[in-house]
């Protein structure tokens, strides 16, 4: 018997069952005392049990009736809209993305991996194993997102546009030629650096001719109301410290069945933000997921290297405080944010706002895992060879570039600085590099501008210096850049 013939006679069994139930509780509680009375009696019911009568009745309709059809009315309208929608993306949306989220979870912890987990759960922590499968079912519901390919395709790459040109002046600085020779049946992964929350944005929105990506997504982002949005674009979350064994089992098989079904995705290999601005070691269990998956459903994986830098990151100076602190728990109070934003908005008003300089996203050469040894390999050298990909992607602004001649050279005159910045040109030709109008001038003018702005640099006797207060955050910028020089 097929899946979807149990399930149908199981939903129906139960909507019955409730029906029934109604019923009863309705002729219960009206006090309906029918023995022996003829067909044509009548019989008087309280206006309160008559009210539920006609409310059980109406639900009942519309659960057999009205639903089923409504349901099926826009599961073929989305249906013909995804079919649109895939005749003009690079990689077409998988149908595993288009599976409801109820079926997904359920697919998931009836997987036979996680029902043995379950039962290994049970025995260690001492409990029994219906309180271990709702723990895995609660695990699953908090993993598994709800794609809503209008929310992603409608709202989503809609919103990231409007506040990625909004805050920043957008580039992409290199796209590999290879990109395009992709093999369409290999399950696509985007590798990225992580500097700041903006990265989801701007991904999303340079990406939004390829595919629906599917974030991994960190604990952050599990408030209300923005994890019902973040679900619906696709994204997954994951709870990056936990050693809970049930926990891990349950989104490392969710992880490859994402991976076995061709599901795009787009994950950052150094777990978390970088806190003082440079590439951080690689992670690699999501990697080793990744990895599995692959290897279960004989499908090539093809990891896409992508590198972003700012001139400003948005989350810079909370960064910084997390890192002196030596944590990395870092919350920004809802009234900083609030200030920064009505900040903002008053500039815009008064005509004083200026774009947060340069954002820059840079695609480097893929990584094909069947290139590797045969398609073997461990996730821990997968890590270090995607990273090293990375680090060579990433794009040169102008603000990194000044704070890092500043730190290295001192103070110095705008002269000066003007032709460290053309020999530092020279020396990184080969780098991927961003020059603002293909300009020298105007990329020194540029990059002061924002570093002035934020007091990174003053003016002293007509030289420029970085406050001593302000070098972390010079630091900051300059390790962004620091391993291509």
């Amino acid at each position: 018997m097929s899946d979807r013939v149990i399930k149908k006679r199981q939903t129906v069994v139960a909507s019955e069952v409730g029906f029934a139930i109604s019923v009863l509780f309705v002729i219960y509680a009206g006090g309906l005392h029918c023995k022996s009375v003829a067909m044509t009696s009548q019989v008087t019911l309280p206006l309160w049990a008559f009210v539920l009568i006609l409310l059980f009745a109406a639900v009942t309709f519309a659960s057999h009736f009205l639903f089923p059809s409504v349901r099926w009315f826009f599961r073929r309208r989305m249906e013909r809209a995804v079919k649109r929608l895939n005749a003009r993306l690079e990689r077409p949306i998988q149908p595993f993305k288009l599976l409801r989220r109820q079926d997904m979870i359920q697919r998931l912890i009836y997987d036979p991996e996680i029902t043995q987990a379950i039962v290994d759960h049970a025995k260690e922590e001492g409990v029994r194993e219906d309180v271990a499968f709702e723990r895995a079912r609660r695990y699953a519901r908090e993993i598994v997102p709800s794609f809503s390919a209008w929310a992603y395709f409608s709202f989503a790459i809609r919103a990231a546009r409007f506040l990625s040109n909004a805050l920043y002046r957008v580039r992409m600085v290199h796209q590999d030629a290879r990109l395009a020779d992709v093999d369409p049946e290999a399950t696509v992964v985007f590798v990225m650096n992580h500097r700041s929350n903006m990265d989801y944005v701007l991904v999303t929105y340079l990406a939004a001719d390829r595919s629906a990506l599917s974030y991994a997504v960190g604990e952050w982002a599990r408030v209300w109301p923005l994890s019902r949005l973040i679900r619906a674009m696709g994204a997954y979350f994951i709870r990056r410290k936990s050693r809970n064994d049930l926990y891990r089992k349950v989104l490392s098989k969710y992880v490859q069945q994402a991976t076995g079904a061709g599901v795009t995705q787009a994950v950052f290999p150094e777990g978390g933000l970088s806190l003082d601005g440079s590439l951080a070691e690689a992670k690699v269990g999501i990697l080793k997921y990744i990895l599995e998956g692959a290897e279960s459903a004989k499908r090539d994986v093809v990891f896409v290297p992508v590198a972003l830098n700012y001139d400003r990151v948005l989350e810079d100076t909370i960064l910084l405080r997390a890192q002196a602190e030596g944590q990395r728990k870092f919350r920004a109070r809802i009234s900083v944010v609030f200030r920064a934003v009505l900040r903002q908005l008053w500039l815009r008003v008064t005509g004083r706002f200026h774009r947060f300089g340069y954002a820059a996203v840079s695609f480097g050469k893929p990584l094909v895992l069947s290139d590797l040894a045969n398609g073997t390999v461990d996730a821990e050298a997968l890590s270090h060879a995607i990273m090293k990909r990375i680090a060579l992607a990433v794009p040169i602004l102008p603000v990194p570039l000044i704070a890092t001649i500043l730190l290295r050279d001192g103070a110095m005159t705008r002269a000066a600085l003007e032709i460290a910045f053309a020999a530092a040109l020279k020396q990184l030709e080969d780098a991927q590099l961003h020059l603002p109008r293909n300009s020298r001038d105007y990329a020194v003018e540029v990059g002061l501008r924002n570093l002035f702005e934020r007091k990174i640099v003053v003016e002293e006797d007509d030289e420029l210096v970085i406050p001593e207060e302000k070098k972390p955050l010079a630091e900051f910028y300059a390790n962004s850049i620091k391993h291509l020089l």
